[in-house]
């Protein structure tokens, strides 16, 4: 795999993350700050924690329903093509939400993000062509690492470009709380061009040479199939509780610290920035070290201990500042033990079911992120505290459900250390 072309599959992950980084704290503070017009001043807390449950949930169920079937599509189509759809998606998207922010509507903002979340597929592909072009184990997950870098740089330069270009402190007169998904559309933009004239792999060759056919029924085919892989099954038990207790806690910590501090879109987007750069050290420079000394059934253990702990601390927390803190400390680990899952599926399936694996990951990523955001938008306008509780919970059952579920020896020979 060229240079170019590892370039280009990162830059594309960026823009997809980019998103979420930059979109969470602007929805956060249209949704939650009476002084905004997206929704009548006198909307009551609790309406207000349900609607931002709501446009979360929408883009994250939306999601679920596009990523598998475009994942797989990517094994038909090519990596190529599949990306470029979901690229020309988010374009369309993110010019619905500018006009929805003209036009204060709630509804088109609804459908902007909904349309966004169909075509939010590019991580599992751009995964998918990054395990194309690696030549080992070992090379795969520093390539999977890299891809968790890709996605902490996007979760770091949404915030920054949020904040940054929102504030009228900073830029004056010119900022605006538009301006960033102006920024964005350009950024989507550039990735096209990119695509199109600096990414090639083998897939696409292969690719260029299938019919396309639409089925909207092998959405649920491609779920299921998941039932043929003892594997792949045993390995989803235990990511299900994982994705519980990362998402409980990514979905909600800039609306609690909003609601129980006053944090606005700045606030909002330095805790982002603080997951993102959590992120993007321990994605980038631990992965393989961390693989070649433990287990990856350790590694993920580990993992759950802290979430745990962090949580705990999160909530007791009796200054905002102090929230920073369990919030680095809960995304430092994730940053290690997400590419470690990511290539416990890859290692569980051959090279030509690499892209529906992919998909599989993101499936249960967005299904659960879609449920937990409706129910936590519920949840949250009854007590703060509990979604947090929520990922105590969550890290203890996966600990648990890992212990049971992966005592068998072909569990045991995926989560062997790298090096042995």
């Amino acid at each position: 795999m060229s240079f170019l072309t590892k370039v280009t599959l990162l830059f594309v992950v960026f823009v997809d993350l980019l998103g979420q980084g930059l979109v969470f704290p602007i929805i956060n503070s249209l949704i939650m700050e009476p002084s905004t017009s997206m929704l009548p001043k006198d909307t009551s807390d609790a309406v207000r924690h349900f609607n931002y449950g709501l446009i979360i949930g929408v883009f994250f169920l939306c999601w679920f329903f596009g990523a598998p079937y475009i994942s797989k599509l990517s094994d038909v189509i090519g990596r190529k093509n599949a990306i470029l759809i979901c690229l020309f998606g988010a374009l369309g998207g993110y010019a619905l939400t500018i006009i929805a922010l003209y036009l204060n509507s709630f509804l088109l903002l609804i459908l902007g993000r909904a349309i966004t979340g169909l075509t939010a597929g590019n991580q599992p592909i751009a995964q998918a062509a990054m395990i194309d072009g690696s030549v080992d184990d070992e090379d795969r997950n520093r390539n999977m690492g890299y891809i968790i870098t890709g996605v902490s740089f996007g979760l770091v330069g949404g915030p920054l470009i949020g904040g940054f270009l929102s504030d009228p402190i900073l830029i004056g007169s010119i900022a605006s709380i538009k301006l960033p998904f102006y920024a964005c559309f350009g950024l989507v933009a550039i990735a096209i061009f990119l695509v199109v004239f600096g990414f090639e792999d083998k897939e696409d060759a292969v690719a260029e040479k299938q019919p396309f056919v639409f089925r909207p029924a092998e959405i649920f085919e491609l779920l299921w199939q998941i039932t043929k892989y003892p594997k792949v099954m045993r390995l989803t038990f235990v990511f299900f509780f994982f994705h519980i207790a990362n998402l409980s806690f990514y979905i909600f910590v800039d609306n609690y610290l909003t609601s129980r501090f006053g944090y606005g879109t700045l606030g909002g987007s330095m805790v982002m920035l603080t997951i993102g750069a959590a992120l993007a050290f321990s994605s980038t420079f631990l992965v393989v070290p961390a693989q070649k000394r433990l287990s990856k059934e350790a590694i993920l253990g580990i993992t759950f201990t802290v979430w745990a702990l962090s949580a705990a601390a999160f909530v007791a927390s009796p200054v905002a500042i102090l929230t920073f803190i369990p919030v680095f400390c809960f995304y430092f680990v994730f940053g290690i033990a997400y590419p470690t899952f990511l290539g416990l599926y890859s290692a569980a399936v051959g090279d030509e079911e690499q892209g529906w694996v992919m998909g599989v990951t993101i499936a249960v990523f967005t299904l659960v992120a879609g449920v937990i955001s409706l129910i936590g938008g519920e949840l949250i306008g009854l007590d703060l505290d509990l979604p947090f509780y929520g990922v105590i919970i969550a890290a203890i059952l996966a600990l648990a459900v890992m212990f049971l579920a992966w005592n068998k020896p072909e569990i045991k020979a995926l989560t062997r250390r790298t090096g042995g």
